[in-house]
């Protein structure tokens, strides 16, 4: 059996491209692209610029890889209907959905909590440096935002969900305006400063975190997986292995377009100012910046990013919680007012406390990301014999599994 499942990627037709499939590589996209790219020229720029041009040389294959191997683990389900959870339960029992449930909701539930901050600072900098206003009790605006948004969730759930796709490519369209804007200024001040060749690695290391999280679109993985295998059968592996791979050179060219065009209209002293001020990057464009269409565009860009993805990161934490409270003592219902509760005055406490929203992505949404993502497919690729025909290459396997290694051990580091 080992010889005929080996080689099944490698004798299947070669897959070619179909409209159908650059929608499905746009929707991939569409799911990364949300506030983490905001922040990600922030944190990427910090290490000057020749650590940037390595973390973009391996941001493509980092998200390719991770994303491909989380598809064919989906695929190695014998249920042809299987989601992620489906699939962990079949392979590693209850117990071990349990685990990958529980992780996954730590792995949403911090990036709520990123956007409750992150919409509060948003909107605060823009009513102070834009409108002329004054600043608003935190409490008060932290409270009235994020009430206001989890309202559009929960009593207009169908038609949040429409306008959150909808928003998806004006965004991206706008965003890669902004990066052909601010060509003009460019300057070579990040390029003066002196790169610290033994430092490297260690800036590298400390810097992929941001990329796991900013790259990250496994949230759609199990149902364009099911679709695919639905339509091709025994084929859908190439055509996962094609699109994921299309959807990562789409997002290494796009977003590594903005960030070098925003890094490099900025000095290293604005990127550090950027950070201490806790807001988005362009936000803080928007505030030091002369053109009006900057002022108006930057804030409104970085309020549409963050309230979409807050809409979907919800939703899933939501689910996520009540699928881990639910039981015989706590029906549904109940688990639902519990966990929309929970996630609600937890996230308002957050935002009124303005923890480093950097520092969340590092130390809270980055790690269980990475250990799902990254190590969870090559670890069954090892583990699972019916993974054994959804092996990657050897090489592919261990990059992955220390980029994975990588984002979670950054973070130990960090906290040193």
């Amino acid at each position: 059996m080992q010889t005929t499942t080996s080689s099944a990627s490698a004798t299947a037709p070669k897959a070619k491209w179909t409209y159908k499939d650059f929608t499905w590589a746009l929707s991939l996209f569409g799911t990364a692209v949300g506030a983490g790219v905001l922040f990600l020229p922030i944190k990427a720029g910090a290490g000057g610029f020749w650590p940037l041009v390595i973390l973009a040389l391996i941001a493509a294959p980092m998200t390719w890889f991770a994303h491909k191997g989380l598809a064919r683990f989906v695929l190695s389900s014998k249920n042809p209907d299987a989601d992620i959870t489906d699939t962990v339960e079949e392979h590693f029992g209850k117990s071990g959905a349990k685990i990958i449930t529980f992780a996954y909701f730590f792995a949403i539930y911090p990036i709520v909590l990123i956007y409750g901050v992150g919409i509060t600072n948003t909107v605060d900098s823009f009513l102070v440096n834009q409108m002329g206003m004054e600043q608003l009790p935190r409490p008060l605006l932290s409270g009235v935002l994020i009430a206001l948004m989890t309202a559009g969730v929960v009593f207009g759930k169908e038609l949040m969900l429409k306008a959150t796709s909808a928003m998806v490519y004006p965004l991206v369209f706008i965003l890669l305006a902004l990066s052909v804007y601010l060509i003009p200024g460019w300057n070579t001040s990040m390029m003066e400063v002196t790169p610290d060749w033994s430092a490297m690695p260690t800036v590298i290391w400390l810097a992929i975190p941001i990329i796991v999280f900013s790259f990250n679109h496994s949230p759609i993985i199990s149902q364009f997986t099911k679709e695919q295998r639905r339509v091709y059968g025994d084929n859908a592996v190439a055509k996962t292995d094609m699109i994921t791979g299309g959807a990562a050179m789409m997002l290494m060219g796009f977003v590594m377009f903005f960030v070098f065009s925003v890094v490099l209209s900025m000095s290293p002293e604005q990127l550090a100012m950027a950070q201490a001020e806790n807001i988005s990057v362009l936000s803080y464009l928007a505030n030091v910046h002369e053109s009006p269409l900057i002022s108006l565009l930057g804030p409104l860009v970085a309020f549409a990013a963050i309230t979409s993805s807050y809409f979907g990161h919800f939703l899933g934490a939501h689910e996520g919680l009540v699928g881990l409270i639910k039981s015989e003592k706590t029906p549904a219902k109940k688990a639902e007012k519990i966990s929309l509760g929970f996630i609600v005055i937890t996230t308002w406490v957050v935002a009124i406390v303005n923890p480093s929203i950097l520092g969340m992505i590092e130390t809270m949404g980055a790690p269980m990301i990475a250990g799902i993502l990254f190590l969870m497919p090559v670890f069954a690729m090892y583990k699972v014999p019916a993974m054994a025909k959804y092996k990657t290459s050897a090489p592919v396997r261990i990059f992955t599994a220390l980029c994975g290694v990588a984002a979670i051990t950054s973070v130990i580091y960090g906290a040193l």
